[in-house]
């Protein structure tokens, strides 16, 4: 972490301020929203829960609120906290341990949403109807209360057997109507986004088995019903985020995934599966090759997802002025999208939470627009130093568990080739690591099947020789 200009220990002005810290006072002026029915879904072991919501039916649909966890409230700009936040601008993930990018008394208690304590939160709330359309974008500062913590893994179990609910949710009178009707509404806005070409990608991570203290094996990650729920709500409440902000006339961090460098690779995978993408980058074309390859060759699919997913290239944060041509999220196809919905774990959510704050009250942005541009710039190199650090600690503990298996074989996709290395992914168990030799003719998309000819775990290196290879189509 250090390398890479991260910090993975808090100073002790940071850890003198957070023990001075206590519950914040309740503000008059706060709407009271405790009486909803409130529910957090996250991973079994998270700790540090940034969002709840609530749905409730329309004539033509549902309105959603999304309460999230009103961090500057405890965390003011300019304090040893917020420096500190503002320098990694990111939790740290790695398999044996997190770094968060706040102390926990903060992260995992007093900005947390807990079950059954009452929560200071910034409230966004939409309309959206059966077609998926969002409108009516609303923002406000309310108390709130949890009245469900649940687990990804529950709730898509129950959601995809169509059985009674588990006790978790049976537990609270209502809780499962309202987890149906948040369903529903995710479901209505993920038709939509696909119809005007988000991209459906299909996971291929290896997380890391840790039992008593030791990596003991590799288990395939792939996305479930619940955990589509709360991207699909989440994604919309980004676009409220921005499009209030923009109406407010007041400056903002906008995430954006850019056009693809390398449309031109991508047509050439969709010609070597027997389809075609016109000349000009067009995500909705993109979208439905995706949708036809997986009913056509759902074998198959994953390593296409895995070659369009790498050759999309990298989201970056950058300023928008209100008025400013917004670049959006080709891979989500939206064009108004500010994170906003993670601040306990990400500074560019922070950021967006004190602008709608401010916006909210009517007072001046606590930002300038050159401070924001240099923000952006910063995040961007800040989640691109976590994210290596998070992927050498993987492929370190990838290269633990295969350290008995140098020698195998192994069929794999290219994910990676430039004039500076080669990479494959291989796919039982998903491992990504370096093509070291006969590299000649490889692109991305294409088929191999690899020999394992090394591994370094203190680096997390993979280095594979190709024992064939044939191509994607």
């Amino acid at each position: 972490m250090r390398e890479r200009g991260l910090e993975p220990d808090f100073p002790p002005d940071v850890l003198a301020q957070v023990a001075n810290l206590g519950v914040p006072a309740v503000d008059a002026a706060l709407t009271d929203l405790r009486q909803l029915a409130w529910c957090s879904i996250d991973n079994d072991d998270s700790r540090d829960l940034d969002q709840l919501s609530v749905a409730e039916p329309t004539s033509h649909g549902a309105r959603v609120q999304v309460a999230i966890a009103d961090v500057d409230g405890l965390v003011p700009l300019g304090t040893p906290i917020d420096t500190h936040a503002g320098l990694n601008t990111t939790s740290v993930y790695t398999p044996m341990r997190v770094f968060p990018m706040l102390p926990e008394r903060l992260s995992t208690d007093l900005t947390s949403l807990n079950p059954d304590v009452d929560r200071i939160a910034v409230v966004l709330a939409f309309h959206v109807d059966q077609d998926g359309e969002v409108r009516d974008g609303t923002v406000e500062r309310a108390l709130v209360r949890n009245q469900a913590r649940l687990s990804y893994d529950s709730v898509a179990a129950w959601l995809e057997s169509g059985g009674p609910p588990p006790a978790s949710i049976a537990a609270r009178s209502g809780t499962a109507d309202q987890l149906r009707l948040q369903d529903a509404a995710a479901g209505w806005l993920r038709v939509r986004r696909h119809r005007d070409g988000a991209l459906d990608f299909q996971g291929s991570e290896a997380r890391p088995v840790i039992s008593a203290g030791r990596v003991v094996g590799l288990r395939k990650d792939e996305k479930n019903r619940a955990q589509a729920l709360i991207e699909d709500l989440m994604i919309a409440v980004n676009g409220v985020s921005a499009r209030f902000l923009d109406s407010r006339g007041v400056p903002s961090i906008r995430r954006v995934v850019r056009t693809p460098k390398r449309w031109d690779r991508l047509q050439a995978i969709a010609a070597e599966a027997g389809e075609r993408l016109p000349d000009a980058p067009d995500p909705v074309a993109l979208s439905t090759l995706l949708a036809t390859r997986r009913s056509a060759d759902p074998e198959r699919y994953g390593e296409l997802s895995l070659a369009v997913l790498k050759l999309l290239g990298r989201g970056e944060y950058v300023l928008t002025r209100p008025g400013d041509s917004d670049t959006g999220h080709f891979g989500l196809a939206v064009r108004e999208y500010a994170h906003s919905t993670a601040p306990n774990r990400r500074y560019p959510d922070l950021i967006t939470q004190r602008l709608l704050k401010a916006a909210v009250s009517g007072l001046a942005g606590p930002y300038s627009d050159a401070a924001l541009d240099a923000l952006a710039q910063h995040c961007t190199r800040q989640e691109d130093a976590a994210d290596k650090v998070e992927r050498q600690m993987r492929k370190a503990a990838t290269a633990l568990v295969l350290s008995a298996r140098v020698g195998e074989v192994f069929d794999g996709v290219v994910t990676g080739a430039s004039s500076k290395a080669t990479w494959v992914r291989t796919f039982d168990p998903p491992a990504e690591g370096r093509i070291v030799r006969a590299t000649a003719g490889l692109d991305v998309g294409q088929r191999v099947r690899v020999r394992l000819a090394a591994t370094d775990v203190t680096r997390g290196f993979l280095d594979f020789v190709p024992e064939s290879s044939l191509t994607a189509g």
